[in-house]
């Protein structure tokens, strides 16, 4: 969504139950109006700071300018009123919108050195079953040479893939020398 659309969307909720007070509108306005590049000339800021207009009214007002001004002007809005009030920021229904829907998307940052959740252990144990695959094609080799290799190395490995396994190839390496 634009930041003409959001601050559309979130226009009402702004405006309504007095969710800003004087105070902060008065900040949001100055800082809209300090900014670089200045986004509320001095006059329009002077406008928007009005005491005899009422708070809904001045608001509404800048709300509608600063979405006829264009996107940057939006944006910088959403800005002033993320420093000036967090919490009512962090409330806003366009943002509880984006929450919901970033959260089904991918990050692609998490993505590039995170390829998949189970961690270590999952990478171990596939990298076992290939490295058991590689073993059995390589034992199923009818050269003598190799099984007597293979029995060497399998003699050597209950640290790395386990007894029963171990014994398990033993077992499967004793059956091919006997044919």
């Amino acid at each position: 969504q634009s930041y003409c659309h959001r601050l559309q969307h979130d226009m009402y909720f702004l405006t309504s139950n007095s969710r800003l007070n004087e105070q902060v509108v008065d900040k949001i306005i100055l800082q809209l109006n300090r900014v670089y590049p200045q986004i509320l000339t001095n006059a329009e800021a002077e406008k928007f700071r009005n005491p005899k207009a009422s708070l809904h009214t001045r608001l509404s007002d800048l709300i509608k300018h600063l979405q006829k001004k264009g996107e940057r002007h939006c944006q910088e809005f959403y800005r002033a009123l993320q420093i000036n009030a967090e919490q009512l920021y962090n409330d806003l229904p366009s943002r509880k919108i984006l929450k919901t829907t970033d959260s089904t998307e991918i990050d692609t940052d998490k993505e590039k050195y995170m390829l998949n959740d189970r961690g270590p252990v999952f990478f171990l144990a596939c990298f076992s079953v290939a490295a058991g695959f590689a073993l059995f094609w390589y034992c199923c080799n009818s050269d003598a040479k190799a099984i007597g290799r293979a029995r060497r190395i399998l003699g050597f490995s209950p640290i790395i893939i386990g007894r029963h396994v171990r014994n398990i190839c033993m077992l499967y390496l004793e059956d091919i020398s006997r044919n």
